[in-house]
């Protein structure tokens, strides 16, 4: 919004020529969205407290600490990040640009579909929500409704082509299978964050890490200069999405302001499925799918553990962890739950900093 406003009196008040530039945006971004969350964070905690009454309901099979500790803690805090995000990027993006409407709506769409979700664990009084094929459905539909409209802002040159870290220029054409692949990307990063949602502030941490990430990657990649001087892929447009990830940056902030341990509230189904969302939309729109599965690798991680898991015990009878998601796995070998989130947290930074080099190592 301010960027349709202020420019045009840059003549009379030239300072207001700061608002033409996405670095200048980014950083507002980043400290609106802060804002938001830490003036409206406490009411926010105080008014699903009052809904939700016994807040979020435990699971039972967890590790045994969860049912004292985190007992009577509310959810939904996810709720908090995506009106920061919203509110953020409205104000300061160039509402002109199609992906910012894109990767908008489509955290929205997740963040909904989520809100549902926990809403149905509250009302049952259950750790079960909706119904796994329902779940997934909606979020194909929504995925695949991203991908078409990310395909067709994108071009004919760039539409369907996937890029490959580590060389220049190579571009390969996906045809229609790209709606798949982009699908596969947005629905897999919703879910992985989702899975590695289990401690107090363990998924907000490498959330911003590979928001901060993305946020740089897709300022490179629509940068004409920058692009052809790193031989990134050029996606006009796309550098806009710095303001979303800063938006994205400061909201999660924020949020960790109330959900460092002892967590005053959960994010949630709907932030976790909303945020991944996010990241997996801008890892299409800026051609770095590949990229993400790098900086996101925390998040792989956690999922292969539970892919790894279910199979053992389905094949063979036995478990390979002690606990899946992996983060409950050292819960169960009495590692403190602050010690768990921390190194995690290093171990996103390190693979942030790998997904980082693969712009130049080309």
């Amino acid at each position: 919004m301010l960027y349709h406003l202020l420019p045009a009196l840059a003549e009379e008040f030239g300072a207001l020529r700061l608002f033409s530039f996405i670095t200048f945006r980014t950083g507002g971004a980043i400290l609106t969205a802060l804002l938001i969350s830490l003036l409206f964070g406490g009411r926010m905690i105080a008014w699903l407290k009052s809904i939700q009454g016994a807040g979020q309901p435990i699971r039972e099979d967890g590790p045994a600490s969860h049912i004292v500790a985190k007992a009577g803690t509310p959810t939904m805090g996810g709720l908090l990040i995506l009106t920061s995000v919203t509110a953020s990027t409205l104000l300061w993006s160039n509402l002109g640009n199609g992906f910012v409407w894109v990767v908008l709506l489509v955290t929205l769409g997740f963040g909904l579909l989520g809100f549902a979700d926990d809403y149905t664990k509250i009302a049952r009084r259950t750790h079960g929500g909706l119904s796994g094929r329902f779940r997934i459905a909606v979020e194909v539909v929504l995925a695949l409704a991203a991908a078409s409209a990310i395909a067709a802002l994108s071009g004919a040159e760039l539409g369907t082509s996937l890029a490959l870290p580590f060389f220049k220029d190579l571009l390969i054409d996906l045809g229609w299978f790209f709606l798949a692949f982009s699908v596969f990307v947005i629905v897999g990063a919703s879910n992985a964050v989702n899975l590695t949602d289990g401690l107090d502030g363990l998924a907000i941490g490498p959330i911003i890490i590979c928001a901060m990430t993305f946020g740089v990657v897709a300022y490179l990649s629509g940068h004409a200069l920058y692009s052809d001087y790193l031989q990134l892929p050029a996606v006009p447009g796309a550098g806009e999405l710095s303001v979303f990830c800063g938006a994205l940056v400061g909201a999660g902030l924020g949020f960790l302001w109330f959900n460092a341990p002892p967590a005053m509230v959960f994010m949630g189904d709907t932030g976790s499925l909303a945020a991944g969302a996010a990241l997996g939309a801008i890892g299409v729109v800026t051609k770095h799918e590949l990229v993400l599965a790098i900086v996101g690798g925390l998040f792989v991680l956690e999922t292969v553990s539970v892919i790894v898991q279910v199979l053992s015990f389905k094949l063979t009878g036995r478990r390979v962890f002690r606990m899946a998601p992996i983060h409950h796995h050292f819960e169960k070998k009495d590692w403190a739950e602050a010690t768990i989130v921390i190194r995690f947290w290093i171990i996103a930074i390190v693979l942030a900093l790998i997904g980082l080099a693969t712009l130049k190592l080309r």
